[in-house]
């Protein structure tokens, strides 16, 4: 944005150089010397501000979903929350996760390439050991995998993917499946060093341990479908009005919805003395005459008014009045 100077301003700047207190020549030196940023090859940027503030609400829904699915699963307190979603090459990805984790490698149709959930030692094994009837606790010592174990993590994880389809949803339809499972970061390499990656880190709490889990996914993966993270898109994508078809299955759903149809004679109250005094021919009256009409309810709402009777010796009520809450009125579209 350009600067408007003020008459002051100019008056004040023309009277320092007329009496020499700057020089315009190197006024204009400083005009055409190119002003240098710099850049660094190795992180560079992919992902624009727009992009991150939208991966960053895909994977919030995806942590609450992931909570739900994990406090089911192992019967515990669960919590998970997104702590950063940052872009960096996937060579420091690889150097800053420990050398012994749970490494999750998958495949998510129709995006093609592979993508990381890696799960901090600790939060596996607490999972682990819930599984297996344990309190979940993270051990002192983390050792390798048995193959029950890895038989056990890798069932855990592949039904977690689904929490991760769940998110992604308003985006793309994907279809995430657990390729392999790995605990080296050394023998997995999904794509080439300084290749950009999204990072998307989630504080993991169960029971009294802590950790992170961390989802890697490189750009290009996602970048087919990048213009779908702007916000723009996601307005214009939205539907104004149902379609005819999704109309009429709500109707059909709607009506054979079950609810329960109550007529109540009335209600009474006494006391705990009263209810233990209680005794063979005893009468308790009710809030209400014979002489009024029944409430008669749907659901929890009162929606008629009516008189009791019976029909070939059934008790049967009869409705009077409709109870009107509100007027509700169709226009045509």
């Amino acid at each position: 944005m350009v600067d408007v100077l003020s008459q002051n301003e100019i008056d004040a700047l023309l009277a320092a150089l007329s009496s020499g207190e700057m020089d315009a020549e190197e006024l204009k030196k400083e005009d055409t010397q190119k002003k240098i940023r710099s850049y660094e090859f190795k992180r560079a940027v992919r992902f624009s501000k727009d992009h991150i503030r939208s991966l960053t609400r895909i994977h919030e829904n995806f942590a609450r979903y992931l909570t739900t699915y994990f406090s089911a699963q192992l019967r515990t307190f669960v919590q998970i929350n997104v702590v950063q979603v940052e872009q960096l090459p996937y060579d420091e990805f690889i150097r800053s996760i420990p050398k012994m984790t749970i490494l999750n490698i998958f495949e998510a149709e129709p995006l093609e390439g592979r993508m990381v959930l890696e799960v901090h030692p600790n939060v596996a094994y607490a999972m682990l050991d819930r599984m297996l009837g344990g309190q979940g606790l993270a051990p002192s010592k983390i050792n390798a995998l048995t193959e029950i174990e890895t038989i056990i993590m890798e069932r855990i994880f592949s039904r977690a993917f689904e929490s991760l389809q769940e998110a992604w949803k308003t985006i793309v339809d994907i279809s995430p499946r657990l390729e392999a499972l790995e605990t080296n970061p050394q023998f997995m390499q999904i794509v080439s060093p300084n290749e950009t990656i999204a990072l998307i880190s989630l504080s993991t709490k169960i029971g009294d341990t802590t950790g992170m889990i961390n989802l890697c996914i490189p750009h290009v993966v996602i970048e087919p479908i990048m213009p779908r993270l702007s916000v723009h898109h996601w307005f214009v994508s939205q539907k104004k009005t149902r379609a005819p078809e999704e109309l009429d299955v709500l109707k059909q759903r709607v009506s054979k919805a079950k609810l329960p149809i109550v007529a109540e004679l009335g209600h009474s109250s006494i006391s705990i003395r009263e209810f233990l005094g209680l005794a063979v021919g005893d009468v308790i009256g009710l809030n209400k005459p014979i002489t009024e009409g029944l409430s008669i309810k749907v659901g929890e709402k009162l929606k008629f008014m009516g008189s009791p009777g019976s029909i070939k010796d059934r008790m049967a009520i009869q409705i009077d009045e409709v109870i009107s809450e509100g007027v509700e009125e169709e226009y045509d579209e």
